[in-house]
């Protein structure tokens, strides 16, 4: 499937442009340990507060680690299983909530996370690949499936893949789609100087 561009109000990168989340995995492309590795290599080198790097992800890599990856299928909402099942990997987005210098609490642990897990969605992006971020999934069984400590909040899984065609996907998520990128009003969202105050293009 082809990509779709955003609606924006100004041109932007492509890259930013281009991002979107498919669901329409091809269960007959994998990706190899290099591409992988590239993925997570994005992520590493996000920024984050005193360069800790709270993140902590699980990669469940289909061709690599089949158990994982079930385990990983196996966690998520019937919903979400349904067409994740197609995505050759599936990564666990976790943080650690604790400094690692001094053990005190990481407030930026999670804003740290998220930044790092754009940073994979849009290496994969640059790569031709696509990626869907999912907080559809049980976290007392991820936990119990992956050893993951009570106090790290599970973030989200992120589906990652090529595109393929969409008669992979039932009627419903077909429309899905294909329907038209949209986001709200940039003033809606961000503010010129003050709260609530919007910022106009």
């Amino acid at each position: 499937m082809s990509q779709k561009n955003a609606a924006t109000a100004v041109p932007i990168h492509d890259l930013m442009a281009t991002r979107w989340s498919g669901r329409a995995f091809d269960p007959a492309r994998t990706l190899t340990r290099e591409q992988v590795t590239a993925l997570l290599e994005a992520a590493r080198w996000s920024p984050s507060c005193y360069g800790d790097q709270p993140w902590r992800f699980v990669v469940a890599d289909k061709a690599s680690d089949p158990a994982a990856w079930q385990q990983a299928l196996d966690c998520l909402v019937p919903f979400n299983a349904g067409w994740a099942r197609n995505a050759p990997l599936l990564v666990v987005i976790c943080a650690d909530p604790k400094f690692g210098h001094n053990s005190a609490d990481n407030r930026w642990a999670t804003y740290d996370t998220g930044a790092a897990a754009l940073a994979l969605c849009l290496q994969a992006n640059a790569m031709g690949m696509s990626t869907h971020q999912m907080g559809g999934f049980d976290d007392a069984k991820t936990r119990a499936a992956f050893g993951i400590p009570a106090e790290a909040p599970i973030m989200a899984i992120i589906a990652v893949g090529y595109l393929g065609s969409d008669g992979v996907l039932d009627d419903e998520l077909r429309q899905r789609e294909h329907a038209a990128r949209a986001r709200k009003d940039l003033g809606a969202t961000f503010y010129a100087g003050q709260w609530g105050k919007a910022f106009g293009a």
